[in-house]
């Protein structure tokens, strides 16, 4: 090891992928993160940053705990979509390969990740890229990676990792945390420590509605393994998985790191989560509102002003799961029924947000939806709008997963359509943040009902405005809908639950090595 600074190499590469949804190209990760060298360096000392905020606490828990030298490589990121092209990736992992042998002695690997990745020719490119880093460095340069509580956990994964550390909230509001802890994982692996890594997977595939962290049967299972941290047991990550990714590693796993390489210990916990889990399985079903339920709802309060607000989540159509976040089931249903008080968004449709900041604002014109989508979900419709506000969309977020960090909605722009107002953007994103509607101008206390295109993580940014209770997830179509019994799935392990309700697991037997 460099005697008094350690050289750790920095790469990353980060998205959730949903098979239904179009391929990722790499125009997808140059339009949200695409960095090496020095600009890796400035995310990771600088806020705000681009990247994963979990970059950020591993480089300001290393700078804390003593001299080290960051080796910059390359780092790629983008908005979860499609399957990524295959050619993208071959080139990027050849680069990281060549990137690693150019770095020479290294002392150690901090990789950004997610673990939901999938390619066009591949099921498993977060494990072909650790084995590629595993190869080249050799092994015994720890390597440490942190990945999203929605990862797809591979046998190559775990066995080429030092420490796997995951997310432990959902909404993820512990990212920044984690790259803390991968940090301080990092300097006891320095210091000599070594370790085991044991995973245990279940034909379990639960929708994303019952993997909230607050409560319920998730929360329940995660704070039961941090209970047992501890002893030999350094990390245990409680992956559930991303279903939509339909890949041959999706299942809910169960994964531990134990130091003094006592894989014996790590595989009792981990086959103890499992076999925990599997017991509550049924708890991981949840009903949704029904569309003509939410309309309801909608129309009541926005005739009655003595009503609390409520909000709609229209969860299939998330734009953090690959969804497109442009279907209109809810809009039209909601023009159609003449609610009163709706703001709705963030609507992604870049040629109307054009068309709004061409007429100009207080402009009357057809605002005309989904003209250049072709996705079943995403028909196009049309109806007579007024222009009410119009910005870049540059933002900074300020409650929420987006707290501190830069994001760009492009151009962007409120239009109102009788009692609805909708926040029309350009990039596709997720709705996280209150920024995104107060930047055009939305008072968020005084609405009556709002609809957001989220499946959770929204709860995070929009806990000031509604309480649980007034939270109404809404059973519509779309490519991340929670139905998930709709889906044709082709590479998904069955029978698997709840898809399956038959589906069985037998605990396995504990290895002795």
């Amino acid at each position: 090891m460099s005697a008094t600074s350690p050289r750790i190499a920095i790469l990353g590469f980060s998205i959730e992928v949903n098979r239904f949804s179009p391929v990722s190209t790499a125009a997808d990760f140059a339009k949200r993160a695409d960095i090496s060298g020095d600009e890796i360096v400035r995310n990771g000392r600088e806020l705000p940053c681009i990247t994963s905020p979990d970059l950020p606490g591993f480089f300001k828990e290393m700078d804390r705990t003593g001299a080290w030298t960051p080796v910059p490589l390359r780092l790629v990121q983008a908005q979860p979509g499609g399957p990524v092209d295959q050619a993208f990736f071959d080139s990027f992992v050849s680069e990281i390969d060549a990137m690693l042998l150019a770095a020479g002695n290294l002392d150690g690997v901090y990789v950004v990740a997610h673990g939901a990745g999938v390619c066009t020719g591949t099921h498993d490119p977060d494990g072909e890229l650790l084995a590629t880093i595993r190869a080249r460095v050799g092994p015994d340069v720890p390597i440490i990676g942190v990945f999203d509580l929605h990862a797809n956990v591979s046998a190559e994964m775990v066995k080429n990792l030092d420490v796997f550390v995951g997310y432990l909230e959902n909404p993820h509001t512990d990212i920044r945390a984690r790259g803390i802890e991968a940090a301080q994982h990092m300097r006891r692996l320095l210091a000599g420590e070594k370790t085991a890594v044991a995973m245990v997977k279940l034909p379990l595939t639960p929708p994303s509605l019952t993997l909230l962290t607050a409560e319920g049967p998730y929360a329940d299972i995660i704070r039961f393994g941090q209970s047992k941290l501890g002893g030999d047991i350094v990390n245990v990550s409680v992956m559930a998985g991303f279903v939509f990714s339909d890949c041959t590693k999706n299942g809910f796993t169960a994964v531990v790191t134990a130091r003094n390489a006592n894989h014996v210990a790590a595989q009792k916990l981990a086959l103890d989560i499992a076999s925990r889990t599997w017991a509550e399985r049924e708890r991981y079903r949840k009903a949704m509102t029904s569309l003509d339920d939410a309309i309801s709802l909608a129309v009541k309060v926005g005739q009655d002003d003595t009503a609390e607000s409520i909000l709609l989540a229209d969860v299939a159509d998330n734009p953090g799961g690959g969804g497109r976040g442009n279907t209109a089931h809810l809009l039209q249903a909601l023009i159609a029924a003449d609610a009163q008080g709706v703001v709705l968004g963030v609507f992604n449709d870049s040629p109307l947000a054009d068309d709004a900041h061409a007429a100009g604002l207080g402009a009357q014109i057809e605002a005309k939806f989904n003209r250049a989508e072709d996705d079943s979900f995403s028909a196009p419709f049309s109806a007579p709008a007024t222009v009410m506000a119009l910005s870049d969309g540059e933002i900074t977020g300020r409650h929420g997963m987006l707290a501190g960090l830069n994001a760009s909605m492009g151009p962007s722009a409120r239009l109102r359509i009788g009692g609805v107002d909708v926040v029309v953007i350009s990039n596709r994103q997720q709705c996280l943040d209150p920024v995104q509607f107060e930047s055009l101008g939305v008072d968020l206390a005084s609405v009556r009902t709002l609809v957001l295109k989220s499946r959770g993580h929204f709860r995070a940014g929009y806990d000031e405005f509604f309480t649980p209770e007034r939270i109404y997830e809404v059973d519509c179509p779309g490519l991340t809908s929670p139905s998930l019994h709709l889906f044709d799935w082709t590479h998904l392990p069955r029978p698997s639950y709840p898809i399956d309700l038959q589906a069985d697991w037998q605990p396995p037997g504990l290895a002795t090595h």
